[in-house]
C-alpha cells in the first residue's frame, strides 16, 4: 500500500534509529579527527613502507585488520555501545608518548603512540566490551610499525650471522667449496654472491610474524596454541632466510651472479612465503593431534 505523503514513523522508531545513528556519527567524527591530528605521522610511515623493504610488509597490517573486523562482525553488531570516558585518558596517553616520539626523533615511538590513541578512541566510543572483543585486533596494528633502531640492529645482526654460518653449511653439504667475507659468499673460490640485504632476513622475520598472527586470530585454537603458533614463526623465518640464501647461491652458480642477485633472488624470496604458510599450517595440524577431547568436554594432552 502507498503511503501518504504526510505519514511519519512512530516515536519509538525515530528515537532507536536517532540513538542506532549516534554511536556511528561519533566514531566518524573521532576517526576523521584521529585521522587528521596523526596524517603526519602516517605520511612517515607509508615513505618507510614504500622505501624499506624490511617493513613492506607494514602496509598490508590495516588492510588486514579491516578483514578480521569484517570476520567479527555479527558478534560486533549483537554488543550494546556503552561508551567509556577512560577513553579520553588513552587518547592523551597516546598524544603523550607521540610527542615523545617527536622529541626522540623516532617514528617507532610516535607510531606506538598512534596506535594508543586509536584504542583511546575505540574505548571512548565503543565501551570496555567492544574493546575485550578487538583488543588482539588492535595489538595486532603494532606490527604496522617499524621496530626502534636499537631493536632492529640488536636482532638483525645475530640473525644475519645465523643465516650465513647455516647457508655454508648447507652449500658444503652440496658439495660445494665455501667460504664468507661479511656478507659475501664466494663458491668454489670463483663465484661470488653478495647477501648485504638478505642475510639478516628482517623482511621476511616481519613478513612471517604479520601472517602467523593473522592465522592464530581466525584459526579456533586454545590460546596455547596461537601463541605457540606465533612465537613459532620466528624460527621458522630464519629457517626460510636459510633456504633462500642457499637456494640464491645454487642459482648464481647456474645463471650467473648479476641475473641470480636481481630477478631469480627477489623469485626466490617470495616462494618462501608458501612455504612458511605450509609450515604454519602443519604445525597446527601437528598442534591438533597432542591433545584429544574426552566424553565430559575436558581435554588431555596424547602420550
Amino acid at each position: 500500500m502507498s503511503q501518504s505523503p504526510g505519514f511519519e514513523l512512530p516515536s519509538t522508531v525515530r528515537s532507536h534509529q536517532t540513538a542506532r545513528a549516534a554511536p556511528v556519527a561519533a566514531v566518524i567524527v573521532l576517526l576523521l579527527a584521529w585521522l587528521w591530528s596523526y596524517a603526519p605521522t602516517l605520511q612517515s610511515l607509508i615513505h618507510v613502507w614504500r622505501t624499506d623493504d624490511n617493513y613492506s610488509v607494514g602496509q598490508l597490517v590495516p588492510l588486514a585488520a579491516l578483514y578480521l573486523l569484517w570476520i567479527e562482525r555479527s558478534r560486533l553488531r549483537g554488543l550494546t555501545i556503552v561508551p567509556c570516558w577512560w577513553g579520553g585518558l588513552v587518547i592523551v596517553l597516546g598524544e603523550g608518548i607521540r610527542q615523545l616520539g617527536l622529541q626522540a626523533v623516532s617514528l617507532s615511538v610516535e607510531g606506538y603512540g598512534m596506535v594508543v590513541g586509536l584504542v583511546g578512541v575505540v574505548l571512548l566510543v565503543g565501551g570496555a566490551e567492544f574493546f575485550r572483543r578487538v583488543r588482539w585486533i588492535c595489538l595486532f596494528l603494532l606490527l604496522m610499525v617499524p621496530w626502534p633502531d636499537r631493536v632492529e640492529n640488536l636482532i638483525s645482526t645475530p640473525l644475519q650471522v645465523l643465516a650465513l654460518r647455516g647457508a655454508v653449511a648447507a652449500l658444503e653439504l652440496c658439495g660445494l667449496t665455501v667460504s664468507h667475507e661479511g656478507s659475501m659468499l664466494i663458491l668454489n673460490d670463483a663465484t661470488s654472491v653478495a647477501m648485504a640485504g638478505a642475510s639478516s632476513g628482517l623482511y621476511m622475520l616481519m613478513a612471517f610474524i604479520v601472517v602467523a598472527a593473522a592465522l592464530a586470530y581466525v584459526v579456533h585454537r586454545p590460546a596455547w596454541q596461537k601463541a605457540t603458533l606465533v612465537v613459532s614463526s620466528i624460527p621458522v623465518a630464519i629457517f626460510c632466510n636459510l633456504v633462500c640464501i642457499v637456494v640464491t647461491a645454487l642459482l648464481c652458480l647456474s645463471f650467473g651472479s648479476k641475473f641470480a642477485e636481481g630477478h631469480l633472488r627477489d623469485l626466490a624470496a617470495w616462494a618462501m612465503m608458501p612455504l612458511a604458510v605450509l609450515i604454519l599450517v602443519g604445525e597446527l595440524g601437528v598442534m591438533a593431534h597432542l591433545v584429544i577431547e574426552e566424553s565430559d568436554g575436558s581435554t588431555e594432552a596424547r602420550v
